[in-house]
């Protein structure tokens, strides 16, 4: 077995010292993970002047995880539904003229497939906002072509985040693992 890493040390350290319970830990590591993929995320959006990097900030904080197994399965569970989502907004788009009527639909449509198809309960509420997101984009752009490459722009922006979250909290846990004390794991 090898050793934990320095910092995983050091925190243990501070936790024993200041009486720092494992779920203080993870607070504090999932506020680092926040703040290094917000600005990984920013910045890079910014660099290839994506105007409004809001939906992948905040597709990164709700994938993002300090316990890195979490963090895999809220990626997993996310970048499904957001599939569905895109399929049922970008079909919807591709189908007649741009209309109000496409979003209720939409959003109906993919809370009955997240929920009787695909069946991942988890994140499931992300299929019918990502379908909101691509068919409002294609509404506002007044065309087609427009609407589904905004549309596929918004779903990129997604994704981005969600892989930049996961990968956050991956690095993050080989850098500073954090585990519950002895104490903390007799008591359970």
């Amino acid at each position: 077995m090898t050793s934990p890493p320095t910092l995983s040390r050091k925190a243990e350290a501070l936790q024993e010292r200041f009486g720092l319970s494992y779920d203080h830990l993870l607070s504090f590591r999932f506020a680092i993970n926040v703040f290094l993929a917000t600005t990984i995320v920013w910045f890079t959006l910014k660099l290839i002047s994506d105007s409004n990097p809001i939906w992948a900030i905040a597709s990164m904080v709700a994938a993002a995880d300090p316990v890195p197994a979490e963090a895999r399965r809220l990626f997993r569970s996310r970048l499904i539904n957001v599939l569905v989502g895109c399929v049922v907004g970008l079909g919807l788009l591709l189908i007649g003229g741009p209309g109000d009527w496409k979003i209720p639909f939409a959003l109906a449509l993919t809370v009955l497939i997240s929920s009787y198809v695909i069946r991942i309960k988890t994140m499931w509420r992300q299929a019918p906002i990502t379908a909101a997101i691509v068919i409002a984009a294609g509404i506002s752009q007044g065309s087609k072509g427009a609407g589904f490459e905004s549309g596929l722009h918004k779903v990129g922006e997604v994704i981005f985040g969600c892989v930049v979250g996961l990968l956050v909290s991956w690095l993050m846990s080989k850098v500073w693992l954090v585990q519950p004390s002895a104490k903390e794991v007799e008591a359970t």
